[in-house]
């Protein structure tokens, strides 16, 4: 997408826009034939898409499978490749962790090997919080000649890992093999500036491990996304939005954050809590990003049945998000997350705009193939934003 082009056609209005992301709602067909969301009882949902315009989108690009990072800066209007964010920094910042110019920082998981070494679980079994923190207490006594090392206990098995000092390069490979049955992987620099980066990387694991040694399920660790902060223009610069968002997990109150969004405090962790938070601050800001995480969790956990749950207790919250009356709605995801092969996929997700001025489809039903039969077709996710602007009234007409 333009951003100069934007600049030059965006214009202020009165509307409110409310994006709900439920994180890795595609899905593929189960034993009854239909994906999580086709199966899922979800009346209003539904009947919004009635309303509606409906399509597909391509988080990245046809064919590739997106991490959460790529996958919500496409829905937020910014091309994946053009601004690639490693997830440490999206963590660090989902937690109100302050990076300097000195740090590099990856997202931490507590995982669980067995006596040879070899990954058993990724996840650690997802250990409670608490459990995060005991463990991340130990962590911090690994000192390294050189760096200042920070850990920081994100939720449930996830951490954040911060080396701060001169001379550190982010251009480093990850540990997680990203699949059970072999070793973690080793860190590798990937250009020379990176080269003390890894070696601190490579000594901070190998003492994490022989801390970690007895306490099962939690006898590992995996470390992902090395990146420094970014530079990478705000929301407010590029869409004239004053927007908030509302989430529950740290990693994506991070990457708000980064985009220039005030993120809103929640009262707990449903989506429930999540609306109390919206209907709040209704009045304050004129786009709104709402998460639900635990969409993406079940299809992980390759649990078909409860991410068909998940999705049937968000319809059942619709009315009150309905009743504030937003000018554009959208409903989307930020990769699929098929429960029959419990990893983020390629499958391009449903879309659903709504507003006054949509041509609506008619098809009384939100679902992977609905959408497919809907008017905006297949895009890819990064232009999906100036579709919102325009329904909000919020982009004047281009040329003379």
């Amino acid at each position: 997408m333009d951003f100069h082009l934007l600049k030059n056609v965006v214009v202020p209005a009165q509307t409110r826009i409310v994006m709900l992301v439920l994180d890795g709602l595609g899905g593929l067909p189960g034993p009854n034939g239909k994906t999580e969301l086709e199966t899922a009882h979800t009346p209003h949902l539904d009947a919004l898409a009635a309303r509606s315009e409906l399509g597909l989108l391509d988080p990245v690009a046809p064919g590739i499978a997106p991490g959460s990072g790529p996958g919500h800066l496409g829905i937020f209007g910014y091309a994946p490749l053009q601004y690639e964010i490693g997830r440490g920094v999206l963590e660090a910042l989902g937690i109100d962790f302050e990076l300097t110019a000195k740090d590099v920082a990856a997202r931490g998981n507590f995982a669980s090997v067995d006596a040879a070494g070899l990954l058993t679980d990724r996840r650690a079994g997802r250990i409670s919080t608490e459990t995060n923190r005991e463990l991340v207490q130990l962590l911090r006594t690994i000192k390294i000649p050189g760096v200042e090392i920070f850990v920081e206990t994100v939720k449930e098995h996830r951490f954040v890992f911060v080396m701060r000092g001169a001379g550190l390069g982010d251009a480093l490979t990850e540990t997680d093999p990203q699949r059970i049955g072999v070793p973690p992987l080793p860190v590798k620099a990937l250009d020379a500036k990176s080269r003390k980066a890894a070696r601190v990387a490579n000594q901070f694991v190998a003492q994490a491990r022989q801390l970690l040694a007895d306490k099962h399920p939690a006898n590992m660790i995996l470390l992902r996304g090395f990146a420094k902060h970014p530079a990478i223009p705000s929301y407010a610069e590029v869409f004239g939005l004053r927007a908030a968002a509302i989430a529950v997990y740290p990693m994506y109150r991070g990457i708000a954050k980064l985009l220039g969004m005030q993120t809103l405090p929640v009262d707990g962790e449903t989506f429930a809590d999540e609306l109390t938070t919206l209907e709040k601050y209704w009045n304050d800001f004129d786009f709104f990003y709402l998460h639900v995480k635990k969409t993406d969790s079940a299809g992980e956990d390759g649990d078909f049945a409860r991410k068909v749950q998940v999705i049937e207790q968000v319809d059942a919250q619709m009315p009150r998000l309905l009743a504030l009356k937003p000018d554009v709605i959208v409903v989307t995801a930020d990769h699929s997350t098929p429960s029959l092969l419990k990893s983020h996929s390629w499958h391009p997700v449903p879309v659903l705009l709504h507003s006054p001025f949509v041509r609506a489809d008619g098809i009384a039903e939100f679902g992977e193939r609905a959408c497919a039969r809907g008017s905006l077709g297949r895009m890819r996710a990064q232009e999906l934003m100036p579709m919102v602007l325009a329904n909000a009234q919020r982009l004047t007409k281009f040329g003379a």
